[in-house]
């Protein structure tokens, strides 16, 4: 159940310690990327030149996406760009997600929520649908599936969506887009810089050249490295680059609402991307245990009921215990400010 371990040595691989991959490993890894990167090389090749076939829309499309594996945050990005567009009354604005960690059929169009009305629960949807679902306002349709064209056709001829908000989509490129935004770890950065499986890379840095805007994803409570960073990044790549700050804001109980008193000792769980950013923002907490789950995973009510005490956890790992009607499960809040103005031109 626990893979602390496991990711603690998967972010030594890409992110802080190479030197420590087995040697009778590396050799594979080695050569498994060096073949990942030409297939994705040869792929955006035939993008760039119009030789693979790109689906367009008469909605305007905003990607979000990132370079790297791991959590970087693009959910709460998502969601506030949608609501940003969705106050136009003249604008209805569509997400669409891959629907990955659900249990709906995502070859078919599956609508989480229309009309302010969220159509299953987090089980069925996924646990980043459902939030995007239960954190947008009324108007703003969540679709799932895997064919993000199929979806975008869906709602733009059956739903006539003005707005469509891509989710997770960087490396998604059948379907042409009016911006492609890509995210950045302030922290975790690019990692070894060397494309997967050797590295945490999907693509090699010469994909951010596609990108029209990034931006540099802070999740602390000083963001001065994050700035420089933004700065080096703008200059190098001759694009704009903007600060997304991402801070801890209460923990509070999901059944009730009661605000977490930071003495009381408390299990941090969680199965997201990074979870080491999230034990970060509980630093100021009495964290007695900590158990990591792989991302997305399906919690049962045997893994939380053997859990003694309080439990504090992600909201995206919240949506998904809710169900199972605990007392004991807290949820840390994240405020999430960036800039959402000029988008579009």
């Amino acid at each position: 159940m626990n893979l602390d371990n496991f990711k603690t040595e998967i972010t030594n691989f890409h992110y802080k310690r190479p030197d420590k991959i087995p040697a009778v490993v590396k050799p594979l890894l080695k050569f498994s990327s060096f073949f990942y990167d030409a297939v994705t090389i040869v792929r955006n090749f035939l993008y760039d030149r119009y030789i693979l076939p790109v689906n367009c829309v008469s909605a305007k499309v905003i990607s979000v996406g990132n370079i790297t594996t791991g959590g970087v945050g693009k959910t709460p990005v998502v969601a506030q760009i949608a609501n940003y567009y969705a106050q136009d009354p003249d604008e209805k604005v569509c997400i669409i997600s891959r629907g990955y960690g659900g249990h709906l059929d995502n070859k078919n169009v599956n609508i989480i929520k229309i009309d302010g009305d969220i159509k299953c629960d987090a089980y069925y949807a996924g646990d980043e649908p459902f939030w995007l679902a239960e954190n947008t306002l009324p108007s703003v349709m969540v679709l799932t599936c895997s064919d993000r064209c199929k979806a975008a056709d869906f709602a733009v001829n059956q739903h006539q969506v003005t707005k469509i908000i891509l989710d997770d989509a960087f490396q998604h490129r059948k379907i042409n887009r009016d911006t492609d935004i890509v995210l950045v770890d302030s922290e975790m950065k690019f990692g070894n810089e060397t494309v997967l499986p050797y590295g945490p890379l999907r693509e090699n840095l010469a994909g951010l050249n596609r990108a029209d805007m990034i931006y540099i994803v802070s999740k602390n409570t000083v963001h001065k490295k994050a700035e420089q960073f933004a700065r080096i990044m703008a200059k190098k790549l001759q694009k704009e680059v903007r600060i997304c700050r991402v801070e801890p804001d209460i923990v509070y109980n999901i059944k009730t609402n009661e605000i977490l008193d930071k003495s009381e000792p408390v299990t941090a769980l969680c199965a997201i991307g990074q979870p080491e950013q999230f034990f970060k923002f509980l630093d100021d907490y009495n964290v007695v245990n900590r158990i990591i789950f792989e991302d997305h995973y399906t919690y049962t009510r045997e893994d939380i009921a053997q859990i003694k005490g309080k439990i504090v956890t992600t909201e995206k790992d919240a949506v998904k215990l809710r169900r199972f009607g605990f007392n004991n499960v807290y949820a840390m809040k994240l405020k999430t400010e960036f800039d959402c103005r000029g988008l579009l031109n």
